[in-house]
């Protein structure tokens, strides 16, 4: 066996050194200046120079340290040497050393900057935040979601939204900057890393984090990816006492038990085909019903706030209903978390309980029990009007259509129609195992392709009262997907503008992106997309409870909002207050949040016509075909 010789040992003992980095390069031209500094004032030292103008006294060995460090660091003070020969060749070899040592650490210090600010660019240090909201991965879904964070901290002081994802962190800062422009008073700190490793992980310091939201990536693999985040945060070997706060997307229905095993109480679990399913078919049967939604997802106006107000404790629900006047009352929360939207009037409030409302902050949710004045004389008792047989399109085909099939079932009046078109195979099959759980409605198939203009025609889309596009399954991707979805979409409003009709019509988009092409061109005409699971998890992630308000929301069980004729509500034609609204809603066994004025209908300025919670003192005139929003059981 060879062994290493001496040299060989000191070259690999200085290589071992050198590898360190600048502060070791540093180290070594410390030790080199100090050498030469030394050895040429001892060389000057024995030789006994002086230099010209010390009275032919050689110097001190102190001094002379101090001549040749000053030689050493200021290569012009040679020029105003004077002595002998031997002299100025030893000052002229001091300053030539000097030279060559301060290059090198000019060199090594440029260096060792340039490596630091590299660093930082490559976003791996780590993140000294606390009470932040933490974003693990990246998608399309990130800018609406950064976008309500910053409308929701707007009047916070000095909120932080950290971003961690296995993406560059100066590709993120230009696309944040480029998308989203200013942010205000939210900062938002990038940083690179893979969400799933632990190591990684710790960078955006999620144990401080206030809440924690986990993007699924645009990939086969998503719910494994989103999984695995989860498990990394819950079962990590740093993590703190205290309870996380996790709002995670779930794309499969198969893999929703899996995550809540590993998220247990600590994860909000949005379910993103089943929640889109329902919106779309929800939102297909009312007009307005979309603006409504959007209304109370997003941060721009109003939202759903929980608060505790000691003031109504021993009322009941339905005489709490007019307390309030910048809010409208929907719910109450139980002590023990139970979510009540629009219970029974007589259900007390007790202490604990907290109120559910629509506010536009959480700090305008104030009651003020008083006697509204009530316009007896402009209530009305209607029967309520039975439902007629629906007629309902489909266009497209993809792995929601089952979810939505069975969910319009529970909608629908006996004896309304479904009419499925596809060309996708084995489309019969599937809709054959799905008629036999169906209950209200008949299930028809027609092979065709969507996107042909005369198919559409042959159709005759003014004889439904819904149509739903779906993007298809069987399209190579998403965008070419979109495609398909956006030519049908055009085809049918062009038919519409045509034949003089409005076509109620629910478009899906795959990519928010798409989306802002396909602009709504009026409230029925709605374009469903992740965006709504994006804004969804952004009012979760700032208050947990709305989880299950919103879960409450969108199933067919229980109460839901309605936008009902608001004839059968006051009379119309005379001014009133939106108290008097209220109150033949309570009378109705319903809760009146707001309405919805058809003059305002054709305009996007005014929300489509939507005004929810409206204040209330304010006189209101309705006519004919106005409606109030409520929340009701049917």
């Amino acid at each position: 066996m060879r062994k290493a010789t001496f040299g060989e040992h000191l070259r690999y003992r200085f290589d071992n050194s050198m590898s360190r980095g600048p502060a070791a390069m540093i180290g070594w031209l410390f030790v080199i200046s100090a050498l030469l500094i030394l050895m040429i004032s001892v060389f000057v030292q024995v030789t006994q120079q002086v230099p010209a103008g010390t009275d032919e006294k050689p110097l001190g060995f102190g001094s002379l340290l101090w001549w040749n460090l000053m030689r050493a660091l200021d290569s012009g003070a040679v020029g105003g040497d004077s002595g002998t020969p031997l002299f100025l060749g030893t000052m002229f070899a001091m300053t030539l050393g000097g030279i060559f040592v301060v290059s090198m650490l000019i060199g090594v210090v440029t260096s060792g900057i340039e490596a630091r600010l590299e660093e930082l660019r490559k976003g791996r240090s780590f993140v000294a935040e606390e009470g932040h909201t933490l974003i693990l991965g990246w998608s399309p879904h990130v800018f609406t979601i950064l976008s309500e964070l910053m409308l929701a901290n707007a009047n916070q002081r000095r909120p932080c939204i950290v971003i961690l994802a296995d993406k560059d962190k100066v590709e993120m800062d230009d696309e944040l900057r480029a998308r989203l422009g200013s942010t205000g008073r939210t900062r938002i700190v990038c940083r690179t890393g893979n969400p799933i490793d632990l190591a990684d992980l710790e960078i955006a310091n999620p144990h401080a984090a206030r809440s924690i939201i986990v993007l699924a990536p645009e990939d086969d693999n998503a719910d494994s990816t989103v999984i695995k985040a989860i498990l990394a945060i819950t079962n990590n070997p740093n993590r703190r006492a205290e309870p996380y706060h996790i709002v995670a997307e779930i794309r499969d229905s198969q893999n929703i038990e899996a995550a809540r095993l590993v998220g247990r109480e600590e994860a909000s679990l949005v379910l993103v085909d089943d929640l889109i399913s329902r919106i779309m078919v929800q939102t297909c049967r009312q007009s307005g019903l979309s603006v409504v939604y959007t209304e109370l997802l997003d941060f721009g106006g109003d939202e759903i706030y929980f608060a505790d107000l000691p003031a109504l404790v021993g009322l009941q629900f339905g005489d709490a209903l007019a307390a309030f006047e910048h809010s409208s009352l929907m719910g109450l929360r139980l002590p023990d978390g139970r979510i009540l939207l629009n219970p029974p009037m007589e259900t007390p409030i007790a202490a604990g309980t907290q109120v559910i409302a629509i506010s536009a902050d959480d700090d305008t949710v104030r009651a003020m029990p008083i006697q509204p004045d009530i316009d007896e004389a402009a209530l009305r008792q209607t029967v309520p009007r039975a439902q007629r047989p629906e007629r309902t399109l489909v266009l497209g085909w993809n792995d929601r259509i089952r979810t939505v099939i069975s969910e319009l079932d529970h909608y629908v009046a006996p004896g309304s129609s479904l009419t499925v078109v596809t060309t996708v195979p084995g489309a019969e099959e599937t809709l054959n195992d799905i008629r036999p759980t169906l209950i209200h409605q008949t299930l028809e198939l027609s092979a065709g392709d969507a996107t042909d203009r005369r198919i559409l025609e042959a159709l005759e889309p003014g004889r439904y009262d819904h149509i739903i596009t779906l993007s298809s399954s069987d399209a190579p991707d998403i965008q070419q997907a979109d495609g398909r979805t956006l030519v049908t979409l055009l085809h049918l409003r062009d038919m519409a503008s045509r034949s003089g009709q409005d076509f109620s019509i629910v478009s899906e988009m795959l990519d928010v992106r798409n989306r802002e092409l396909a602009q709504v061109t009026q409230a029925d005409d709605f374009i469903v997309s992740d965006r709504l699971v994006s804004l969804l998890m952004s009012q979760i992630s700032e208050n947990a409870g709305l989880k299950a308000v919103f879960d409450d929301l969108f199933r067919a069980e229980g109460s839901e909002i309605y936008l009902k004729p608001a004839g059968d509500y006051v009379a119309l034609g005379q001014p009133l207050t939106f108290y008097t609204v209220l109150e033949a809603a309570r009378r109705r066994q319903e809760v009146a949040i707001g309405y919805r004025l058809k003059s305002e209908a054709d305009s996007p300025n005014f929300s489509y016509g939507v005004h929810l919670n409206p204040h209330k003192p304010g006189l209101i005139q309705f006519s004919e075909h106005d409606r109030i929003i409520v929340l009701s059981e049917s």
